[in-house]
């Protein structure tokens, strides 16, 4: 899961204005661990995309890794 933390904080790095500002909070939930994406105010339009395409494409990153464990991943947005 370490990995997956790491491949989202640098994948949003690259989207946004402010990478410093980017960071990963796991939360673990029973069988769902809940990855929690923060950025700046700023850019979460840039993090979410046209019509939610790169948060989309986000989900989907998290939900293939999530496939090869026995939990369930779940990406949320904050700002």
């Amino acid at each position: 899961m370490k990995g997956l933390e790491e491949l989202l904080t640098w994948i949003a790095r690259g989207l946004v204005d402010e990478p410093d500002a980017v960071r990963v909070e796991r939360i673990d939930e029973g069988d769902v661990v809940v990855l929690r994406l923060h950025v700046a105010d700023g850019d979460v339009g840039k993090v979410i995309g046209r019509h939610g395409r790169v948060a989309r494409a986000l989900r989907t990153v998290a939900r293939s890794a999530g496939a090869r464990g026995d939990r369930r991943l779940q990406l949320e947005i904050a700002d």
